[in-house]
């Protein structure tokens, strides 16, 4: 068996107006140690002296106990002198001290709003800085794809359209349906009021087609692909990967963001597609089941009231809402920190950032197609 350490120890002896402090043994934090007050016992020394020549091991519990004889000295007027101490512990108490010495931090009170609201309208000004500036490369990016210049793969554009195409599916089916279902159950209290059943099939097809069906494909996305996009580039940038393919000539914007990007727009138009039939197929088994409309009625009142330019306008929301789900998710990734703290943080961005750019680019829409009449 080994023998047991000994344990920290503090001899005082006083001379005169002094105080002589001889420190012994191995100083621990999860041992027991003596305290500066109880060595100190009441007593008003001139003069310390340290001596740490009979010290073993230690650690920062030696500079503590340094620390708090400084901080007593220095309030009450008495010399410190320190002898065979360590090296280290020395320093680490004269950075304690001074740590100590630093001033508590007072609350400043209430924020200016002025100074908020120059702080927010800053930070947006950047944030469209940025946004703007990926725009035009990705327009630069465009041109050069299309003079065969660009560094691009359509082998990774083909594997990002089955990933946020093809494997959302299911996800995007259930939402639409339930979608579909639900305003089929709301509308039918307002329109069997007035005994125009059919009218649910106008209300859910005309809503379906126009709104709710690429919007719904587009959130889900969003939240989907859009984080798993800003993971994915993140996650690159902690680990380097996009500074090697800059040292290597490769355009990120050509190599990373264009396939992911063009994948999000050519298969959202499909996604909003789908949404459409299935949303009106939740209608439809509310208006079969509920409501007890013919199934034939049902369709031919659909069929009456949706039209080319419903379609249209339609799909083109749904490819302008998988632009700015792609933007959204590759900005965040190339602006995440190069941690997984960051990576984590990209992705919510990700996700809140193409939420909101999708509700603008509606309302911006809205407005448009209501001045040319569609």
């Amino acid at each position: 068996m080994s023998a047991p350490k000994p344990q920290a120890q503090v001899e005082a002896t006083p001379e005169g107006d002094g105080l002589t402090l001889r420190l012994g043994g191995d100083w621990r934090m999860t041992a027991e140690r003596p305290s500066w007050p109880e060595v100190l016992a009441k007593r008003l020394p001139k003069r310390i002296r340290l001596s740490a020549g009979a010290i073993g091991a230690w650690d920062s519990s030696l500079a503590l106990f340094v620390r708090d004889a400084r901080v007593w000295a220095e309030a009450n007027g008495a010399a410190l002198t320190t002898e065979g101490l360590p090296a280290g512990a020395e320093q680490l108490a004269e950075l304690l001290v001074r740590k100590a010495a630093q001033p508590a931090t007072r609350p400043l009170g209430l924020p200016n709003l002025f100074s908020i609201v120059g702080q927010v309208t800053f930070q947006l000004w950047g944030e469209v800085k940025e946004f703007s500036q990926l725009v035009g490369e990705c327009a630069f990016s465009v041109g050069r794809l299309l003079r065969g210049q660009a560094q691009f793969r359509w082998s990774d554009c083909v594997t990002e359209m089955q990933a946020c195409g093809i494997m959302a599916l299911p996800i995007v089916g259930l939402i639409s349906f339930l979608v579909g279902v639900t305003m089929a159950y709301t509308g039918s209290i307002v329109v069997r009021q007035y005994g125009g059943d059919i009218w649910i099939a106008d209300m859910v097809g005309l809503a379906v087609v126009r709104e709710m069906g690429p919007m719904m494909a587009a959130i889900v996305l969003a939240g989907r692909t859009g984080a798993a996009f800003a993971a994915t580039l993140g996650n690159m940038k902690a680990n380097e990967e996009i500074d090697a393919l800059e040292t290597l000539g490769v355009s990120p914007v050509d190599f990373l963001v264009m396939p992911r990007l063009g994948a999000l727009f050519f298969m959202m138009p499909l996604l909003a597609l789908y949404s459409n039939f299935l949303g009106i197929a939740g209608g439809f088994a509310v208006a079969r089941g509920i409501l007890d409309i013919p199934g034939n009625a049902y369709w031919a009142e659909t069929k009456s009231i949706v039209d080319l330019s419903d379609l249209s306008t339609g799909l083109i929301k749904a490819a302008t809402f998988g632009a700015l789900v792609g933007l959204a998710g590759c900005l965040r990734g190339l602006q995440a920190d190069r941690s997984a703290a960051g990576v984590g943080r990209a992705a919510t961005m990700a996700v809140v950032t193409g939420i909101f750019l999708i509700i603008v680019a509606d309302s911006i829409f809205a407005v448009i197609f209501n001045i040319l009449g569609w």
